[in-house]
């Protein structure tokens, strides 16, 4: 079946969608405005002003299960599938902890025997979640002919073989010691979670679509043999991309448990120092650390979020059972721009959330 990914700005073929939600269950809304407070880039702003200067595209915020603001803009519409880049990153790290048989700390060789003569062929599951895997790489996609552009061509221009692609990583250095951004890892650790659970991206993703009562079915981007971009290719509407954060709350949906809550704690702390906030390189933020695959703003975990380029977030406050929905089309050429947009967003998302309970 062929759709669409909507990227505002750009368009994308896509070769699949999941299937349908069984059942879809629309938000209590209580839709009011939001007096926030935001200071950064040098000065205070107000979400009015913040919003344009971020190429904001669509918020959705949500407060224990119930819609309390929506924002759209630049010709998007609620029932738009938004492509969230590398927060694609985050619901693989959902799936993930639904695989029960899985052990972190064994060698990811253990359920993919191909790794072997990889650079993978040391690495555990848990260092492919945290991105320590150490493998020789750098995530450049202003760059045409990277290893991480070309990762991205084989959905975009519907060529190439996401799997025989990362098979040709080598090694770099030793694993477990350095954080590196790297979208290869998540395509080993779908391939990990894929041995586990009998399941491909998109059939376990459906499952989760269903269970979450989605509005809309999500599309979710193909390599020229059918093999998803786990690590950045699933477009959704904002609001349900808002339900996969109320996942990350405590992992259940109503009385049902869909993903363990030690996961969900598991997943938003840094489990080395260098994973801290404030610890990553500075290139990336000094706001944010990494946990499994979500981005912690503090060391407990409790406020987190999925972070996709050019300015796609699912913001959660866990304490406070907020969550934030932000995409954007920011220009990703300068990469100084590209940074400070991306700061910004990290002081903004959490004064978003205070808001909602003042």
């Amino acid at each position: 079946m062929t759709d669409t990914l909507l990227e505002p700005q750009r368009w994308y073929p896509c070769s699949r969608e999941t299937t349908a939600a069984a059942t879809c269950h629309q938000w209590p809304t209580a839709v009011r405005p939001l007096t926030v407070r935001i200071t950064g880039a040098g000065r205070t702003m107000d979400l009015e002003e913040f919003l344009p200067l971020t190429h904001t595209t669509a918020l959705v915020v949500v407060a224990d299960g119930t819609l309390v603001h929506e924002w759209y803009a630049h010709g998007v519409e609620p029932e738009d599938r938004l492509l969230g880049n590398s927060a694609t990153k985050s619901a693989l790290a959902l799936l993930v902890g639904q695989a029960r048989d899985l052990e972190v700390d064994a060698l990811a060789i253990d359920y993919v025997p191909e790794l072997a003569g990889s650079g993978y062929e040391r690495v555990t599951v848990r260092q492919l979640l945290t991105m320590t895997s150490g493998v020789a790489w750098e995530e450049d996609h202003r760059d045409p002919l990277s290893p991480a552009s070309r990762l991205v061509a084989c959905v975009r221009e519907g060529n190439g073989d996401l799997r025989k692609q990362v098979l040709q990583i080598p090694p770099g250095r030793e694993p477990g010691t350095c954080f590196t951004y790297c979208t290869a890892d998540s395509l080993v650790l779908d391939w990990v979670r894929e041995r586990v659970t009998g399941l491909d991206f998109t059939t376990h993703l459906s499952r989760l679509w269903q269970s979450l009562g989605a509005e809309r079915p999500a599309v979710v981007g193909l390599d020229a043999v059918g093999v998803a971009m786990a690590g950045g290719a699933v477009a959704a509407t904002a609001r349900d991309w808002a339900r996969l954060g109320l996942l990350q709350i405590d992992g259940s949906r109503g009385s049902r448990q869909l993903v363990p809550h030690d996961w969900v704690e598991a997943s938003g702390r840094p489990w080395q120092p260098f994973l801290e906030p404030g610890r990553l390189p500075s290139t990336i933020t000094t706001h944010a650390g990494f946990g499994y695959h979500w981005w912690p703003l503090d060391r407990t975990g409790q406020r987190v979020t999925a972070d996709g380029m050019r300015g796609q977030f699912v913001y959660v406050d866990r304490a406070r059972r907020v969550v934030v929905v932000k995409t954007s089309a920011w220009p990703h050429a300068d990469a100084w721009a590209d940074r400070q947009y991306r700061d910004l967003c990290y002081l903004a998302l959490p004064a978003i959330a205070e808001a909602v309970r003042l």
